[in-house]
């Protein structure tokens, strides 16, 4: 099996429970092909660059999986998320192994929320 991470981004109308809820279904159909999820992160929903829309929408849900799996499974999953009308785009890259620690964008967002907490502390 190969590894691969996989990021995907979903529409902003929807709600963070069905954005979590297609990263269960994901994880269901890599599952039942063979394969493993080893890491879902859900970054929640950010903005687009300036000036940048993708199908009318500024802003939209993002997520990041790391999937160990033959590659049918893989293309099963993206043929879903190509029918899928609350996707926007998503991305799939091979890569040699698989990072389980906390990705860039999360680790950025828990340094940032532990040093307000730390400016807080009266002296």
């Amino acid at each position: 099996m190969a590894y691969y991470e996989h990021v995907l981004i979903t529409r902003q109308d929807i709600s963070p429970q069905q954005a979590e809820a297609l990263n269960e279904e994901l994880k269901t159909l890599i599952e039942t092909h063979g394969g493993h999820i080893a890491k879902i992160e859900y970054w929640g929903l950010r903005n687009f660059p300036a000036n940048y829309r993708i199908k009318k929408n500024r802003k939209g849900h993002y997520s990041l999986l790391a999937i160990d799996a033959p590659s049918d499974a893989v293309k099963e999953m993206e043929r879903q998320l190509s029918i899928n009308e609350d996707v926007l785009r998503y991305l799939t890259l091979r890569v040699d192994e698989l990072d389980l620690e906390l990705s860039p964008v999360l680790a950025g967002r828990d340094r940032d929320r532990e040093q307000r907490r730390f400016d807080d502390v009266p002296a």
